[in-house]
């Protein structure tokens, strides 16, 4: 916990207690938490809405039902489940609303789980609401070894796409191959649009996956064909300065992908999304790779380790 957004020497362990769960709330024991960029920009004040403050990070975890707020029937004290709150899971308890809670797939650990349902979420909302993406169109995923990333790589597979990922090391390569993509190429690579488009035998691809932006929206774009849809994701890598008469000259569009927005502006279709990945993941067509767990002590160093992205799978704090 943090009074005060900033360095992560703000946070300090403390003594904390969420009380009873409000009415329509549940309170978690928390087994598992994931730790993303997006919760390192929440801590330090970088994200472009600011926490309130005192602040514990923390947005995706996996847990028991602790307690029951009033009114809330759907759950019961003992059920595994997981979650999503905007902070506050970088703690043994978390009193979250009843709505952002799901059952655990069968079979998933808490630490997968803990990092699985946002990232999964947010390919398949991109990829099938917003990119229309269609067998046999080619797909090219950035930041491929990433939590999004490596989602739409599985995804895209699943809906039978020609999938090339795209990621920094022969560590992301690899688990974006093992996770399905046709082919891997190198994010570093002085020659990356030459090696997209040999990876398409030659021609454009049809659908872009971008979690990074930078530089590389611009690069990527680029690479679509007559029709192509470029989905904007995120963009740790910096806003793109992307040129407006690109899209006018490819007949390509920009496409926006907001999970919270789907949410809040059309809930059904969010809902059916949600029993869709849980599907995939319960068949084992889903599943994200964790590569290192810390305990809740160490959340200093796995922030740090976020920060620096060059791991290859999630990182996650385990709490029991």
């Amino acid at each position: 916990m943090a009074d005060q957004l900033g360095p992560l020497e703000n946070y300090t362990l403390r003594d904390y207690h969420p009380g009873d769960p409000a009415p329509g709330q549940v309170r978690i024991a928390v087994r598992a938490v994931g730790v993303s960029f997006v919760d390192v920009l929440n801590a330090t004040g970088q994200y472009q809405g600011k926490a309130p403050v005192p602040f514990i990070p923390g947005s995706e975890f996996s847990g028991v039902i602790d307690a029951v707020g009033e009114g809330v029937s759907q759950w019961s004290v003992g059920q595994p489940v997981i979650a999503s709150s905007w902070g506050g899971a970088f703690a043994d308890l978390a009193n979250v609303d009843s709505r952002s809670v799901s059952p655990m797939p069968e079979g998933m650990s808490f630490e997968c789980a803990a990092v699985f349902k946002v990232s999964a979420l947010t390919a398949w909302h991109g990829l099938v609401d917003r990119g229309q993406l269609q067998v046999g169109e080619a797909l090219l995923v950035l930041g491929a070894g990433g939590a999004t990333g490596y989602a739409a790589v599985q995804i895209g597979r699943h809906l039978g796409a020609r999938v090339i990922a795209s990621a920094s090391t022969e560590a992301k390569r690899q688990m974006a191959l093992a996770g399905g993509a046709d082919v891997a190429v190198d994010a570093r690579g002085d020659d990356w649009r030459e090696a997209v488009k040999a990876a398409n035998g030659g021609k454009p691809v049809d659908v872009v996956f971008d979690p990074v932006g930078g530089d590389t929206t611009g690069l990527a774009f680029r690479c679509l064909g007559y029709g192509g849809r470029h989905l904007v994701v995120g963009f740790p890598g910096g806003i793109s300065a992307l040129p407006t008469n690109l899209p006018l000259l490819k007949s390509a569009a920009l496409v926006g992908v907001n999970l919270q927005q789907q949410s809040l502006n059309d809930p059904a279709r969010a809902a059916a999304n949600s029993r869709k990945v849980f599907e995939l993941a319960e068949q084992g067509l889903l599943t994200p790779v964790v590569a290192e767990t810390y305990a809740l002590e160490q959340f200093a160093d796995a922030m740090t380790s976020v920060a620096g992205g060059k791991g290859a799978g999630r990182i996650v704090l385990k709490l029991a």
